[in-house]
This record gives C-alpha cells, sequence and structure tokens, in this order.
C-alpha cells in the first residue's frame, strides 16, 4: 500500500486479505465473491444471533411497554421510571442491540472497499499505481463509475493494453490474468438499460433488497409500531429502489455481491427466526403478563382479607385485654370500700381510659 489508508482502507484491508486469499485459490472473482460473502455472513451469524434475540425480546415486552405509555402519557419522568422498572425486571437492556449494529456497519464498509477495489485488495496494487492507471483511463475518454473506478481498469486494460504500456509488462500482464468472468457474464461492465444478461443484476438486486425488508417486516410486526414506523415503511421501498438505481451505476460485481448477500440474509433470517420468533415470543409475554396480573389481582385480594381478619383479631385482643383491666380496677375499688368503709362504684368505660 503506498498512500496514507483512509478509514475505508483501515476497514477493508483484513477482508481484502480474505478475498485475495479465495482469488489465488479460485481464480474466478465470480466464485470467490461467492465464498467471500458466504463466509463473511457466517462469521457475522453471532452477531445476527444478538440482533434476532433483541429484536424477539423488544416484540415481547412491546404489549407492556404500550400500556405503559397509554397510562403515564402526561407523566414523562414517571413513565420512563416505570420504563426502566421493566427493563431491569425483564433483563432488556435498550443499547444492547447497537453494538453488534455498529460493528455490522463496520463490516458492511469494509466489504464495500473489497469489492469497489479489486485491484488494491486483490492485485495488492499500490495507490500510487491505481492512481496512474486511473489519469491514462481519463485520457482514453472513457466513461467510469464513481464507486469503482478499479473494475473500468480492468477492463479497459484487457480490450485495450497497449495504451497502458507506460505502467509496465508487470502491471498489464496481472490485471489480463484477473478474470472477471462468471457463467459467460463479465462483472467488471456496468449494466445498462437494454436487452442483455446484465441489466438482471439491478433488477435482482432491487427484488432481492425489498424481499429481506418484507420478510423482517413479516418475521417481526413490531419493528413496523411505534412512532418510527412510517419511516421503516417508507424506507422498505425506497431501499430496494436505490440499490436498482446504485447497481447501474457500478460495475457488475458489486451489484453481484448485494444480491448474494441479499439471499445469504433472507436464509439466515428465515434460519433464526425457526428458534427467535419475535411473533411467538411476544405471544407468549402477553399470556405470562396476563397471568402475572391475575396472580397479582389474587394476592391483593388475599391480603385484603388478611388485613381484615387482622383487624378484627386485634380488636378482639383490644377487647379482652379492657375487660381484663376493668376486672382489676374492679377489684381494687371493692378492697378499698371494705378496707376504708367507702361506698362502691361500678367501672365505668371513662375510668379505663
Amino acid at each position: 500500500m503506498g498512500a496514507e489508508l483512509e478509514v475505508f482502507d483501515v476497514l477493508g484491508y483484513p477482508l481484502g486479505l480474505i478475498m485475495r486469499l479465495l482469488y489465488n485459490l479460485l481464480h474466478s472473482y465470480g466464485w470467490s465473491l461467492i465464498l467471500f460473502t458466504l463466509l463473511i455472513k457466517l462469521v457475522m451469524v453471532p452477531l445476527s444471533i444478538k440482533q434476532q434475540k433483541s429484536s424477539a425480546k423488544i416484540a415481547a415486552i412491546q404489549p407492556q411497554m404500550q400500556e405503559i405509555q397509554k397510562m403515564y402519557a402526561k407523566n414523562q419522568q414517571k413513565m420512563n421510571e416505570e420504563m426502566q422498572k421493566l427493563y431491569e425486571r425483564e433483563k432488556y437492556n435498550p443499547a444492547g442491540g447497537c453494538l453488534p449494529m455498529l460493528i455490522t456497519f463496520l463490516v458492511l464498509f469494509g466489504l464495500i472497499d473489497v469489492i469497489y477495489n479489486p485491484m488494491r485488495h486483490i492485485l495488492g496494487m499500490s495507490n500510487e499505481v491505481i492512481a496512474q492507471a486511473t489519469e491514462i483511463l481519463k485520457g482514453l475518454g472513457i466513461a467510469f463509475s464513481q464507486y469503482s473506478p478499479q473494475t473500468a481498469i480492468i477492463s479497459s486494460v484487457q480490450a485495450n493494453p497497449e495504451a497502458y504500456s507506460a505502467m509496465g509488462a508487470d502491471f498489464i500482464n496481472a490485471v489480463q490474468s484477473f478474470n472477471l468472468n462468471f457463467l459467460g457474464i463479465n462483472l467488471g461492465e456496468t449494466p445498462s438499460f437494454g436487452m442483455n444478461v446484465l441489466m438482471l443484476i439491478p433488477i435482482l438486486s432491487g427484488v432481492t433488497a425489498f424481499a429481506v425488508s418484507w420478510i423482517s417486516m413479516k418475521i417481526n410486526p413490531a419493528a413496523m409500531e411505534g412512532p418510527g414506523a412510517g419511516t421503516m415503511k417508507v424506507m422498505m421501498f425506497v431501499s430496494p429502489l436505490m440499490s436498482l438505481y446504485i447497481a447501474f451505476q457500478v460495475p457488475a460485481g458489486v451489484g453481484m455481491y448485494w444480491i448474494l448477500s441479499n439471499l445469504f440474509m433472507m436464509g439466515q433470517t428465515l434460519i433464526l427466526n425457526k428458534f427467535y420468533n419475535p411473533r411467538e415470543m411476544a405471544e407468549k409475554a402477553k399470556r405470562e403478563a396476563e397471568e402475572r396480573r391475575e396472580k397479582e389481582r389474587l394476592e391483593r385480594i388475599e391480603a385484603k382479607k388478611k388485613a381484615r381478619s387482622g383487624d378484627a383479631q386485634a380488636q378482639a385482643r383490644a377487647k379482652s385485654q379492657k375487660e381484663i383491666n376493668r376486672q382489676k380496677l374492679a377489684a381494687a375499688r371493692k378492697a378499698d370500700a371494705e378496707k376504708y368503709g367507702d361506698v362502691y362504684t361500678d367501672v365505668t368505660d371513662d375510668d379505663l381510659e
């Protein structure tokens, strides 16, 4: 690496080493891309499980959260206190899903850097060499995508190696030997509108992106409720359209990666849903909440009965003690009357006060 590394370079460097190893073993950009995507998704399964658990948990306690929000709608402080008690009781950390999401985004940026820059990550060329080749590409008047000029350079070198003679034979040989073809498709070309196979890649990219969002919504309906539900529903349609548009601006290899990633994501979501189903967990939590409320109601009734019983016993004990005091006072008065020849008077309640 010749120039100073940028943020995406740092994120993409370790992943690029994996992609380079796979390409050196398979000598096919397409198959390397498939295996690379699969390996990355497998490595990220623990993070996906953690996110799925977090989604299932929030779905499970959603009814209780809504109940608290309704009950304390006019008292924000009390609402926050009750929410915190709920989180502690249910052992739920609202920030628990943030770290997996952050790591997922960092890996995603690294993946994008690897896919967009095969000359750097797979062929191991320096930034200076790539910059020199880019200038030659511009001088030839060839239009290329700002997202990924390196695949355009590869296609240009393979089509017109003489134009890059200033780069040296080693450079030309390395680029010419780089195999971008997969099942008869050149993944270095940029798709365009027309009756051709490449056009299917952006379309499939948009369709699979929508399928991922739709499946996630069906599996986890709680995610589509609450204040941000409207935005999420809009994004369910906007994101696939953006994917469709961008896939027409970048080399087919990028769209191919998006398709593979979406397919793996769909499979992973369906499999994880078998073990951590948010809908089932929400229904279970609702039943448990109803049982808990009924138990608490019966306990309150029993406590009131015990309180009334305790009051009656206390009153009986007080009455008994009062009668004992009456008898003692009466006996003392009788003794004094006999001793001193006084007139005996009965003991009244006022005497006992």
